[in-house]
């Protein structure tokens, strides 16, 4: 059976907290830079970056490392 939030350390809520505003600071930089980046420098089709910018936390990771052209 899954834990409470009540059960949870005073730890392991910092830990869940941060590493959930990690994950929205990853997304929304990935989708900033994906909305301002033109088209020829980004690496595959914008809309197919969309929906896997939602994959967390692979989706901002894969389009930051990879999908961005440094040309």
């Amino acid at each position: 059976m899954a834990k409470q939030w009540s059960e949870f350390t005073t730890a392991q809520r910092t830990g869940v907290v941060a590493a959930g505003a990690l994950e929205l600071a990853l997304t929304l930089t990935a989708a900033v830079d994906l909305v301002h980046r033109p088209a020829e420098q980004v690496r595959g089709p914008k809309l197919a970056w969309w929906p896997l910018l939602l994959v967390q936390p692979i989706g901002p990771v894969g389009y930051l490392l990879v999908g961005r052209r440094s040309d």
